[in-house]
Parts: structure tokens; C-alpha cells; sequence
């Protein structure tokens, strides 16, 4: 994986850390285009709080904004999650595979040692 990816990983994980920001980002899966006034109401923290996580959210590239006549809209971004989706499996792989390889090693181990 190239630096920029890596990158791209670190800010995912760093935008989804927070529950708020999880919470918000399945209400955008779940609802398509929303302002942040429409999140705000079935949530305990104030409109501006909810911008800030939205903008968290924009930079990790997991939500995008757009103005729809007077309002600014949020909708959810599924490219971004879906490639850290795909670098978690690459690595669930490898432990995987290292795990077979010092599994088979051990055996290989106890079968000499028992010869």
C-alpha cells in the first residue's frame, strides 16, 4: 500500500473513532442527502457540533457536501470506508496466512522431535 493509502486508512480510523461521528455517518447511509439541521434534531448536541463532526467526516472522505439551494447538504461517501474495508481484509489475510505458517511450523516441529 502506497503512503497516500495509508494515509487515507489513518483518517477513515481517526474519523470513525468517535461514536458521534459513527452515529452521523449511518444516519447519512441510511437517510442519502441531509443538512446538518436535520441530523441536529433527533441529536443531543447543537448544530454547530454536528457540522464540525460532518467536516471530520468530508475529510476523511467518507461524507461529501454540496449546496442545495440555500442549504448545504451531507450525504455519505462509501468509496473511502470500502477501501479500508478491502485494506482490513488484505491484512486479516496476511495474519491468517502467518498464522498457518507458524502453525505449520510447530507441527513440523513436533513431528521431527517425535521421530
Amino acid at each position: 500500500m502506497t503512503p497516500v493509502h495509508t494515509i487515507a486508512v489513518d483518517h477513515v480510523f481517526a474519523a470513525i473513532a468517535d461514536p458521534t461521528r459513527r452515529q452521523l455517518l449511518e444516519k447519512l447511509s441510511n437517510r442519502g442527502a441531509v443538512s446538518a439541521s436535520s441530523l441536529s434534531a433527533d441529536m443531543p448536541i447543537s448544530r454547530q457540533a454536528i457540522a464540525k463532526h460532518l467536516g471530520i467526516l468530508c475529510e476523511a472522505g467518507l461524507a461529501t457536501r454540496h449546496r442545495a439551494g440555500k442549504q448545504v447538504v451531507f450525504q455519505a461517501e462509501p468509496a473511502q470506508l470500502a477501501a479500508t474495508g478491502r485494506w482490513l481484509q488484505r491484512m486479516a489475510t496476511r495474519w491468517e496466512q502467518a498464522g498457518l505458517t507458524i502453525e505449520q511450523t510447530s507441527v513440523a516441529a513436533t513431528t521431527t522431535t517425535s521421530e
